[in-house]
């Protein structure tokens, strides 16, 4: 089974709809274990190849990410993406990250829309 990891805050309507989108992605792909994970909490252990699903600002469609420098110089990701950008960088750093698979949601999309073109890339690229 392939673990993939939904990052989010429900508290806030602009970083939430990755989380929102959960149950509908967990019917589409039950062949696939979805964690939902805080960039604050503890990982370890961090898999070398992690799939990860999470609001991106200033997308107009759902995009795949699989280098962390594509976000270097973007000043259109949240504050927890930020953290959660610091996390990643970290973890590649010590050598336990090896490949990233991040699955951009933005965070203005119709949630009908981000859940069709989500899933599509998901069956495109991990199935």
């Amino acid at each position: 089974m392939l673990d993939i990891w939904v990052f989010g805050n429900p508290d806030l309507p602009e970083d939430s709809l990755p989380l929102r989108l959960l149950p509908q992605l967990q019917r589409a792909f039950p062949q696939f274990i979805f964690h939902t994970k805080d960039p604050a909490e503890e990982w370890d252990p961090v898999p070398e190849s992690l799939i990860i699903i999470d609001t991106v600002k200033g997308l107009e469609q759902v995009k795949i990410f699989t280098e962390l420098n594509q976000f270097e110089s973007s000043p259109t990701v949240t504050m927890h993406d930020l953290d959660l950008l610091a996390e990643l960088r970290f973890f590649q750093k010590l050598g336990k990250l090896k490949k990233i698979t991040l699955f951009g949601v933005p965070d203005t999309l119709n949630p009908d829309v981000a859940f069709t073109q989500l899933e599509a890339l998901l069956r495109q690229s991990l199935i």
